[in-house]
């Protein structure tokens, strides 16, 4: 990798754009980058690395720190091109930082994105554009140069202070630099893999462990008190406890299979004796219920022989009344008589009361005879009745007719009357649906006006107050900008007075004996004083952060003014706008500019007035509608009405003849039945009632004499039925008669001691009955006494039977599950101690190892191997061959061993640590060990050249000798064709070297000078 060219554009202290010409520097082969302290010589550094790999240093690279000049003017954009051959490929790289811009319309900033762009050069074709992205082109470079920014920062850039650390650094701080550019990760990962395998295997074991253990606490649960030995003690992922947990096991199975066996042989015997006691208590149950039941026969047998005479009564009384029932048909029959009788007679004295006295006492013959005659009388009457009673019909329809011709001549009458205005209605209504469709249509038409008139009253409103808003925003603009512009001024003032004492504030932080940070010597013969009126470093970094907060401060002033303009613009463009909805107001507005928002105002109350005038006029369409309809509709109903009046009038013409010529005839048949009193039909009544009455006294009077008959022939039939049953009188037979229900109970008494009797004899006639009687009385309670008891010694006895089986059962389950547990852990046990061996042995904890070294040690210690040979060659020329680096992998302490270094001094044939080096003899054992560590690092990076180096400080420690023979040796460098670029402030390197590029301060930002020889 070569460096041809830099351009800078306000990046850190360059305020302006500044090209560094490596083309022209690298020529001599050495050149030397020089410049007064905080001009900018490492930020040159700074953006090789930036435009390389998008980031400066890590240890520059702090988190809110900006690449961006204070320096710089708003308008001039941050940049840093590189051009450089890599692999062969002439390349330039162009990168862009996130920074803020002014607008380019309009005022206040806006946030560009960060930019990068690669760029090829064909001889043929020229500058080719490869690629804007920035993940494309970070993967290019890295590839091209084959190294990661840390590397290139380590290698290209080398820090002499941070290898002066390296060499004095205990293993592990060497452990972590190395790791970064040798990327040891991977042999890390597997350290990790391992560790992280041996875990998981562990914790396998351990898991199974823990279900053995879990399966030997529920086996010990089982076995309950009956366990002979206690659990083994062993805790998961100790040795031993799955052999212990498996011989616990048998041992308690074979203590409960042994428990099992005695339990069997208790239950046996406890149901033998339960079933003897159930036996006995059975035996003394039986003989109780026969002692009972005989003695409880014996008092029934007494209460039959004292209820003996109350029992015959009530067979006599039976048997007479049985006797007794033989006259019921004929007193049934003498009882029907007499109400039959007594009923006849009573209607007879009914019908008596309403004849004339001169027939309360005829024959039924006499008032049968007078019945006929007025039945005959009352048959010539009935066409009369039926002529007069339709004549009366026919004088009520006329009087109908009469009315109905009435009506429908009123109604042809209103009819007429309404329809001579239909015309003038109908015109009328026909103007109001008109009128209201007019109303619709500009009632439309002022909605649309008078939505604009509001939109631009609204827009108005907004410009006056925005307006408002623009004239406060602007004077805070101007206090903001004054106020940036005096912490601008005072932070310049400040860094210029820290600047011109910035030696006494390096002084400040030397420490005797300790290199010194500009020039590397370890002596400090003079070290700078403040002056009076010093600026430290915090008020400095106070007065940077006052004017960026100022800056800040001014730039959101500046936006808030440019957004409120922007809507001012808007709302003064809407308030002026105005269509042909609104024309009245537009021109109201041309004449005067904008519209005032009283002007738009008063616009909008004269529309919404006429708004409201026209949508209630329009509201009444519907109504007007309706009122037209219904009027059609009732002058079609009023012609309907006249002309069925019409219709009407002319069929009740026609009836009326046909009901005259009916009633003559009436009249006619009429004129010879006119002699009776009132009419003909009042007189057909009152002869129909007169017969009527005759019918029923004649009836009355036959059924009475029937009656008499039927009873004296009833009492003769009863008498002769009571001599025949053995009774004097019929009154004695019903005086012994009982009703149906008396008789069954009377039959049930008889019975149930008929029954009784009978069980009593069957009873009696029992021989173990009479046999238990005569035995001594049985004890029921003390046989249950005896049976309780044994069955409660057999429920005992069973659920310990059942309980030591279940134990059995449960323990032969669960010792099947640990076995299996223990089986299946076997393989797992065996993977774990294989995976604990290998973790062990790469963590350098395995007795195995016996550097106990770690498995990247073990790489980083290679690898350190290779630089200490590769910084040996240059060490031994700067030291005149008394140095030599050489690695060691003895331990120190109890630390573990593999990264250490040391020098060996060839004038004392000793070997001695390297942080016992002087200043001077640390710097070059450093640079050596740079060079080394850059030639193994391109080696390992794929061979990759590295044409252009920087060394950074520590030649002020070096004696003229060792001075010579350093730069001797970077002049090496240039004989393979390498430039090298020293960094530092000593004086007698600028007149050693001749090519320079002097990096110069000043108000307006650093600039650079190139010299040349």
């Amino acid at each position: 990798m070569r460096l041809h060219r830099l351009v800078l554009t306000a990046f850190g202290p360059f305020g302006t754009t500044t090209e560094v010409d490596f083309d022209a520097l690298s020529s001599a082969g050495i050149f030397l980058l020089h410049g007064p302290t905080g001009a900018g010589k490492t930020s040159v550094l700074d953006a090789v690395c930036y435009a390389l790999y998008g980031a400066v240093p890590g240890a520059r690279q702090s988190p809110g720190a900006s690449l961006r000049s204070d320096h710089a003017d708003p308008a001039t954009p941050t940049e840093v091109l590189l051009e450089l051959t890599a692999g062969g490929r002439r390349l330039e790289i162009t990168r862009a930082p996130a920074q803020t811009r002014p607008k380019k319309k309009g005022d206040g900033y806006t946030t560009e994105k960060a930019q990068s762009r690669l760029r090829a050069y064909d001889p043929e074709k020229g500058w080719q554009a490869l690629s804007k992205s920035h993940q494309e082109i970070g993967e290019e470079i890295t590839q091209l140069l084959g190294m990661s920014r840390d590397q290139f920062c380590q290698v290209v850039l080398l820090p002499q202070g941070d290898f002066a650390r390296f060499l004095r650094a205990d293993a592990e701080a060497r452990g972590k630099l190395l790791g970064r550019l040798f990327d040891t990760r991977r042999f890390a990962a597997v350290e990790e893999r391992l560790a992280e395998l041996r875990r998981t295997a562990e914790s396998r074991v351990r898991a199974g462990d823990e279900r053995v253990l879990a399966t030997a606490q529920r086996l010990a649960q089982a076995a309950g008190s009956a366990a002979e030995t206690p659990l083994p003690t062993a805790q998961p992922g100790e040795p031993g406890l799955s052999e212990g947990v498996l011989g616990w096991a048998a041992i308690a199975r074979t203590g409960a299979r042994e428990r099992l066996d005695i339990a069997r042989v208790a239950a046996d015997a406890a149901e033998e004796r339960r079933t003897a006691a159930r036996v006995a208590l059975d035996e003394e149950r039986e003989l109780a219920r026969l002692q009972q039941r005989f003695a409880e026969t014996e008092r029934r047998a007494s209460a039959l022989e004292d209820g003996r005479a109350e029992r015959d009564r009530c067979e006599e009384r039976l048997a007479r009344s049985r006797k007794a029932e033989l006259i019921v048909p004929a007193l049934e029959l003498r009882d029907a008589a007499e109400r039959e009788a007594v009923a006849a007679g009573a209607a007879r004295d009914r019908f008596r009361t309403r004849l004339p006295a001169e027939l309360a006492d005829a024959t039924a013959a006499h008032l049968a005879e007078l019945e006929r005659r007025y039945r005959q009388e009352l048959g010539g009457l009935d066409a009369a009745r039926r002529a007069e009673t339709r004549s009366a019909a026919i004088d009520a329809e006329r009087a109908a007719l009469d009315g109905e011709s009435a009506q429908d001549d009123e109604t042809v009458l209103e009819a007429d009357a309404w329809l001579a205005g239909w015309e003038r209605t109908r015109t009328a209504l026909l103007a109001e649906v008109e009128a209201a469709r007019e109303a619709a249509t500009r009632t439309e038409q002022l909605a649309a006006r008078l939505a604009s008139a509001r939109h631009r009253l609204d827009a108005a409103r907004r410009r006056d107050a925005l307006a408002r808003d623009i004239d406060g925003a602007r004077q805070e603009l101007t206090a903001a900008r004054e106020s940036a512009l005096a912490a601008h001024e005072r932070w310049l003032g400040l860094r210029e007075r820290r600047l011109r004492d910035i030696a006494a504030e390096l002084a400040a932080g030397l420490a005797a004996g300790e290199p010194c940070a500009v020039c590397g010597s370890a002596e400090h013969p003079a070290p700078a004083r403040a002056g009076d009126g010093h600026v430290d470093r915090a008020t400095e970094e106070a007065a940077l952060t006052a004017h960026r907060a100022a800056e800040q401060a001014r730039v959101r002033a500046d936006q808030a003014l440019g957004l409120l303009a922007e809507r001012h613009t808007t709302a003064r463009a809407e308030a002026a706008a105005g269509g042909t909805a609104d024309a009245a107001a537009a021109a109201a507005g041309a004449a005067t500019g904008d519209p005032s928002a009283a002007e738009l105002a008063a616009h909008v109350v004269e529309l919404t007035r006429e708004h409201g005038d026209a949508h209630r006029l329009a509201a009444g369409t519907h109504r007007a509608r309706e009122n037209l309809a219904a009027a059609e509709r009732e002058h079609q109903e009023r012609l309907d009405q006249r002309r069925h009046a019409e219709r009407r009038a002319a069929v009740r013409v026609s009836r009326r003849e046909d009901l005259d010529r009916e009633q003559q005839a009436l009249e006619a048949e009429l004129s010879g039945v006119r002699e009776v009193p009132g009419t003909i039909a009042d007189h057909a009544d009152r002869l129909a009632r007169r017969a009527d009455l005759l019918a029923e006294a004649a009836d009355a009077v036959r059924a009475e004499q029937s009656a008499a008959e039927r009873r004296k022939e009833a009492d003769g039939r009863l008498a002769d039925a009571a001599f025949r049953a053995g009774f004097d009188t019929p009154q004695a037979a019903v005086a012994t008669l009982l009703d149906r229900a008396a008789q069954r109970q009377l039959q049930n008494r008889i019975d149930v001691w008929q029954a009784e009797s009978a069980t009593v004899a069957d009873r009696l006639a029992e021989e173990d009955a009479r046999e238990a009687a005569a035995r001594e009385g049985a004890s029921p309670d003390r046989a249950r006494e005896r049976y309780d008891r044994a069955e409660a010694l057999l429920r005992d006895a069973s659920a310990a039977h059942s309980a030591a089986r279940e134990r059995r059962t449960e323990l032969d389950r669960l010792s099947h599950e640990a076995v299996r547990e223990v089986r299946v852990l076997g393989p797992l046990r065996a993977e774990y101690e294989r995976v604990a061996r290998l973790a062990a042995l790469a963590a350098g904890t395995s007795a195995d190892n016996e550097r106990k070294m770690r498995l990247e040690s073990y790489v980083l210690a290679a690898r350190l191997e290779q630089v200490a040979a590769a910084a040996t060659v240059r060490l031994q020329r700067m030291s005149a061959g008394r140095y030599t680096l050489v690695h060691s992998d003895a331990r120190t302490g109890g630390r573990r061993s593999g990264l250490g270094l040391h020098v060996v001094d060839a004038w004392t044939g000793r070997e001695r640590d390297t942080a016992t080096l002087s200043g001077g003899e640390t710097f070059f054992a450093s640079l050596a060990l740079a060079l080394g560590l850059a030639d193994v690092v391109t080696d390992e990076a794929g061979g990759t050249r590295l044409d252009t180096l920087f060394i950074d400080e520590g030649f002020g420690s070096l004696d003229e000798q060792t001075l010579d023979e350093v730069l001797d040796v970077l002049d090496a460098l240039r004989e393979r064709d390498r430039s090298v670029g020293i960094v530092s402030h000593v004086a007698d390197l600028r007149r050693r070297i001749p090519a320079q590029l002097e990096v110069v301060k000043g108000r307006q930002g650093s600039t650079v000078r190139h010299r040349l020889g």
